[in-house]
């Protein structure tokens, strides 16, 4: 297949700024974050870690996120309990439940950017 991978994620914002600075501050996310393999940097690209993605649609009905919205992004990190702390510190509800986390998949938790967009955070569980 010629696919490699995600390119990019695109959403609508009613002020993209202020999202924008959100994701940035909060979760290291967005253009300028990172570099590539030759220590590079650029203005629009988020350079991230390779590491596995899941690609689904859901059920028209389901209840894993709010039916009002089309989709919930699904940020793998690395210290999701560091991150918590810091969301928390920031004012930003963090949502996390026991069933949430499944052995030999990882942790979960999910919180809402300023336009109540769901954001499930995942922390894989570490190999070996």
């Amino acid at each position: 297949m010629p696919v490699l991978g995600m390119g990019g994620y695109f959403f609508r914002a009613k002020d993209p700024g202020v999202m924008k600075a959100w994701y940035k501050e909060h979760l290291g996310v967005g253009g300028g974050m990172g570099t590539d393999e030759h220590g590079q940097g650029n203005e629009w690209v988020w350079f991230t870690q390779g590491g596995p993605m899941v690609f689904s649609p859901f059920k028209a009905d389901t209840d894993y996120y709010p039916v009002e919205k089309q989709v919930m992004i699904n940020l793998r990190v690395s210290d999701l309990d560091g991150l918590l702390t810091s969301l928390r510190g920031a004012g930003i509800e963090v949502i996390t439940k026991p069933d949430w986390d499944v052995p030999g998949l990882g942790r979960f938790a999910r919180i809402h950017d300023p336009e109540g967009n769901p954001i499930e955070l995942w922390e894989p569980e570490p190999k070996g």
